[in-house]
């Protein structure tokens, strides 16, 4: 090899964002003009760089380069000893590089920023704020945290007076604001302070700067300024409320309770308290002429007159309950409930399209009690449904995605009766995260009971 490198062997300290240089011997000891390269390898190669980058030898001349370290400064350049190597690359023979090797000592710094979220707050009771520290130097930092007010009239504390941050991260500190005295009402006072962060400095090192933060905390009073005026406005409609309650309403309500008492209504009164008590009696004659077994015989006579009238009453009871019972057997025919279903489809710009929904059977009358349509699409235009006897229901499709309607009382449609459904189509609607469609499209659903009937006339 006709090439030979060595690197300065001092001590080299290289601070974040500052520079450092490390000089160069290149020996060119073979018989031919030898041109070298350098090229920078390992940790330190993306913010070192050589001047010149390249030099030209004579047989036997020695050239001098210089090495310029410039670590950014960043919390991602370790400090401590790290490898810097070099390759000095012969132009004549390119496969056997000179390889230097050696350390550079990386210095630690510390650097710290904060910020007060939020700078002012409200609050009855207190104010909480919280102080964001990031660390931005490239070895762990402790920081001590304290708060002064401007007036003695609010209490600042942290819940942490010390954080420690490790390089590159962030950390919260809470702070809370206490007023010393509570405000009942009034203007709110505002009390202005300030926060400090310190870095800790290691033993020999001179003491950092503190970062001072400004805040503020605003205490309100705890009876808002229009509390007095609702209170007055609630009292004074109170009064007026008991004022229409006396004048007006008690003697209405006394004069409509005397007007209720007629002589009618005492005498009708008086008869019913006469007819309650005569039933009370003659139950109670009924049970001592049992127990009595014939001791009178007028007695016993009335009784069994009693007991007479009491078995026609029995038959009068029966007589419906048996009309009762009889009406389920004659109710063969009773209602059977049924539904019904269909879809339509329409094209903007044609006729309406219309479907039948239902039809009813012969000898059956449809008892017609839930109708509900569906427009799924969002679609517009009109949707009709009608029976023989006329239109149920007109709609418009964009007042509506699904709608339903219920009847107490059936709309009844007769034998042979047909229930459709007409759809005129004005715009296809767009359905939300879904291609749009070429055409609108409508749902309806019957529900009701077939029952006995007769059929439509023709």
């Amino acid at each position: 090899m006709s090439v030979s490198a060595s690197l300065d062997e001092s001590t080299v300290t290289a601070q974040p964002g500052g520079e450092a240089d490390i000089a160069l011997q290149v020996l060119n000891s073979g018989d031919t003009v030898e041109e070298c390269r350098f090229e920078v390898v390992g940790p330190c190669a993306a913010w070192t760089t050589v001047e010149p980058a390249s030099l030209s030898l004579y047989p036997g001349a020695t050239g001098t380069a210089t090495i310029t370290l410039r670590p950014p400064r960043s919390w991602e350049i370790a400090p401590g000893d790290t490898p810097l190597g070099l390759r000095v690359v012969p132009t004549s023979d390119r496969n056997q590089p000179v390889a230097l090797e050696r350390g550079v000592t990386i210095l630690p710094f510390t650097e710290v920023t904060s910020e007060l979220v939020p700078r002012g707050s409200a609050g009855i009771l207190r104010g909480r704020h919280k102080v964001a520290i990031d660390s931005r130097g490239n070895t762990p930092v402790t920081v001590g945290l304290s708060a002064r007010g401007a007036t003695e009239r609010a209490r600042l504390g942290f819940e942490a007076t010390e954080l420690t941050i490790p390089p590159g991260q962030a950390k919260f500190a809470a702070l809370k604001v206490r007023p010393a005295k509570r405000l009942w009402r009034g203007t709110p006072v505002t009390h202005p302070f300030q926060v400090m962060v310190t870095p800790r400095a290691e033993e020999g090192h001179d003491p950092y700067e503190p970062v001072v933060l400004d805040g503020s905390y605003e205490q309100q009073a705890i009876l808002p300024r229009w509390l007095p005026r609702v209170l007055a406005v609630a009292v004074l409609v109170a009064a007026v409320l008991v004022g229409l309650w006396f004048a007006l309403l008690r003697p209405t309500v006394r004069s409509a309770a005397r007007e209720a008492i007629t002589p009618q209504a005492v005498e009708s009164a008086a008869r019913q308290a006469d007819k309650e008590r005569n039933a009370e009696e003659q139950k109670g004659g009924q049970q001592g002429g049992q127990q009595g077994g014939g001791q009178k015989g007028a007695g016993g006579g009335g009784d069994s007159q009693q007991g007479g009238s009491g078995g026609s009453g029995g038959d009068a009871s029966r007589s419906p309950g048996g009309d009762a019972s009889a009406e389920p057997g004659g109710g063969g025919g009773s209602a059977i409930p049924t539904s019904a279903r269909v879809q339509v489809r329409d094209r903007v710009g044609g006729g309406s399209a219309q479907e039948t929904a239902y039809q009813v059977p012969e000898g059956k009358t449809l008892q017609l009690t839930d109708i509900v349509v569906q427009n799924p699409q969002g679609d517009a235009g009109t949707l009709v449904i009608s029976s023989d006897d006329g239109q149920l229901l007109n709609l418009a499709l964009e007042n509506f995605r699904d709608s339903d309607y219920h009847f107490v009382t059936p709309i009844e449609v007769r034998a042979k009766g047909t229930v459709t459904i007409s759809v005129s189509c004005r715009e296809v609607g767009k359905p939300v995260k879904a291609p749009t469609p070429s055409q609108c499209s409508e749902s309806l659903f019957l529900g009701g009971k077939l029952a006995p009937g007769k059929e439509t006339n023709g």
